[in-house]
This record gives structure tokens, sequence and C-alpha cells, in this order.
């Protein structure tokens, strides 16, 4: 199972439709099929994006007071926003994260990534293990998209312990001391956004040009800091992981039968970092033959969209390049399709390019271990050694 609080509320076999399940004691349903789920991710105005980035564990009224006192807010801004200003600030950050803007980035980034296999290459050499998430993939995310919206002095480890306290907080199952933990570390950090978004350049510059209030900058921060780079961390580690136990893709990659990016492609459907997404009905309707009322929950699970084998060949085998490999869903589909996408293939063809070699003749001494979450996956370790 994708996440673990599920594994007895969704039977195994494809259900035609959608599943009842409950999480957190919320009822929802769940779709899987490639075709619904695609179908509810191109109609927003059906099936209404507003409960995206909602707490899945209701917060008790210590945590609201603590995100309060910092003046935390999340406005509809980017995943969450059905509204008419959605375009404009879509169209703001998709251009911060342009294609010719991300190739710029390669070179730089591939000397980056050059060095740190070369340095964790003489570590395995030694004889001593290597941690390929903290080593060389927890950070790389962050530092190009940092140039890219132009954040001064990025502090690297405050962002990252931010970013999946913020994961934690908002798609965990959690109880109320952890909540107030949480909520403490988010909010505190939210009080740094605040500040950078009165008075920086880059990308919060531009939004406040646009007249988009200082709640709409914060948020669109918030949203890349949080997803924009912490996923991609996540994919470039579960992705090393699953190539750590291909041989044969690998092998290809060294003889050039098996082209980088099929491996990302394929990777992105078989070890998503997002395996669910939430969507609400906006009004009674139907999906398939299920009734579906207004203002019901629906999730939507990315993850198992990308292996059904009515889209894809075969649909639990890395097979870079099979039919049906492209049309996953990892980066969702229609008006709030990830506007980082090009970003995140590029960092990851680097990474793949670079660090595959590693993985030759070396042990997994420990895999990620994922806690549950509703949508996201957070390895938190990939270490290996050498044979």
């Amino acid at each position: 199972m994708l996440f673990r609080s599920w594994a007895s509320a969704v039977e195994a076999p494809w259900p035609d439709l959608v599943t009842v399940a409950d999480h957190v004691g919320v009822p929802h349903l769940v779709v899987t099929r490639h075709a619904l789920v695609r179908r509810v991710l191109t109609d927003p105005v059906t099936f209404r994006p507003d409960n995206a980035l909602d707490a899945v564990s209701p917060m008790p009224v210590a945590a609201l007071r603590v995100l309060a006192g910092h003046r935390f807010r999340l406005p509809p801004t980017l995943a969450n926003n059905a509204g008419a200003d959605h375009p404009a600030i879509r169209s703001i950050v998709a251009d911060a994260l342009r294609p010719d803007r991300v190739a710029e980035q390669r070179p730089w980034l591939t000397e980056l990534v050059r060095g740190r296999v070369a340095r964790l290459r003489a570590t395995l050499a030694g004889g001593a293990p290597v941690d390929l998430y903290a080593e060389l993939a927890a950070d790389l995310p962050l530092l190009v998209l940092a140039r890219l919206v132009e954040l001064p002095d990025t502090p690297v480890g405050a962002v990252k312990d931010f970013a999946r306290a913020a994961l934690e907080l908002f798609w965990a199952p959690l109880d109320a001391d952890r909540q107030l933990a949480l909520a403490t570390e988010v909010g505190r950090f939210h009080r740094v956004l605040r500040d950078f978004a009165a008075t920086g350049g880059g990308l919060a510059g531009r939004l406040r040009a646009a007249g988009h209030p200082p709640d709409v900058v914060v948020g669109a921060l918030f949203f890349l800091l949080v997803a924009g780079q912490e996923t991609t961390s996540q994919f470039l580690t579960l992705l090393l992981h699953r190539l750590a136990g291909e041989p044969a893709v690998r092998a290809g990659l060294r003889d050039g039968t098996v082209a980088v990016a099929d491996v990302v492609e394929e990777g992105l459907r078989l070890e998503p970092p997002i395996v669910t997404w939430r969507r609400v009905a906006a009004v009674d309707t139907t999906l398939g033959t299920t009734a579906v009322p207004a203002g019901t929950s629906l999730v939507l699970w990315l993850a198992r969209a990308g292996r059904d084998p009515k889209v894809v060949e075969a649909p639990d085998e890395f097979r870079p390049g099979q039919r049906g490999s492209r049309r996953h869903l990892a980066f969702g589909a229609g008006a709030h399709r990830c506007v980082g996408d090009v970003l995140a293939r590029m960092e990851a063809a680097v990474v793949v390019a670079e660090a595959a070699p590693l993985l030759d003749g070396v042990s997994v001494v420990r895999g990620p271990w994922c806690p549950d979450n509703l949508t996201f996956r957070m390895p938190d370790a990939f270490v290996i050694r050498r044979d």
C-alpha cells in the first residue's frame, strides 16, 4: 500500500469506478482509474480544488491558536485556487520556471551533482556507507529553485525542516501534541516568508508588482518551498532506490540502449512522490455510474492510476519506454498541473545520468522509510555500501 492507514480500506483488485474509504474518520471517494482521475483533474468547475490544502487531521484549538499567533493563512493561490485570479498568479510563477530558464541551470546543476558523486564514490571505495538522500538528493531541488525564483541566502536546513513539517501537519494522521509542535515550527517559518514576501525581489517582487496582496505572495512562496522542492528531492531518492534493484535498466543506461528520459518517466509512473490529490464535488454529479453528491471529498489516487492496466502494457514492471509509460499523472493534469514539471524532469535526468553508476556493485544498507501520509511519501534515507 502507498499509504498504510488505508491498507484495509481499499480492496486489492481494481474497482471499476470508485471506493468509499475513511481517513482519520472522514469518508472519501477514492478514484483509481486513470480515465476517471484525469476527468476529475481536468474539470475544475465540477470538481473544485478548494480542499487541496486542508488539514487531513482536524486541528485542535491549541494548534490553531499557535498558527493564528503567527498570522498564518493559506488563501487560494495555486493548488487550492479555482478563482478568477488563478491564471494570472500561475502565469507569473510559471514564467519563473519556464523551460529556457530551467535549461540554463542544467550545466551548473550537472557540475554540482558530478562533484558530489565523485566524493560519494571515494567514500564508498573506502568502505564507508553513504546516504544518497542526505548527501546527494535532499537539497538539490531547493538550491536550483532558489536560483530561479531569486531567494537570497536560502537557509537550506531551515527550509527543509519547515517543508517536511508542513507536509506532515497538513497531510498526515496526527495526535494533538504532534500537531501543536508542528504548528509552532510551521508558523515560525511562515513569519519569515511573510517578511520576505513584503520586501524580497525575484518572484515575490513580480507578484507584488502585479498587484497581488501579501497573503497571495506568501501563499505562492509557501507552495513552492513545500511542494516545489520537497517533492522533487523525495522523487530523486525514490528513483535511485528503484534503480538499485533494476540492474538491467542500469546496464541499458551504460550501453545507451535505455534513454535517461525514459527512465525518468517510468520512475514518475511507478515511484511518484505525490500518491494522491484531493478535490471536492461542487455539484451533484456522477463518475461513471457512481453518484457523487455535492460536497463529497474525492481522493484521486494518482499513483494507482499510473498502474492502470488499461493504460500501461506492464503496469507493475519498470520498463522504460513501454507503451503508456508517459501517460502517468504524477504532475496532475488540467489547469492545476504542476508548474514545475520541466524543472523536476531536468533535475531527475541529471541525477540519473550522473549518479546511476554509483549503484553498481553496492548493497542497500537501509532503504527509504516513508511515514503514513495521505499524499506525500517523504522518504527519510537511502543508505548504500560497496559490496
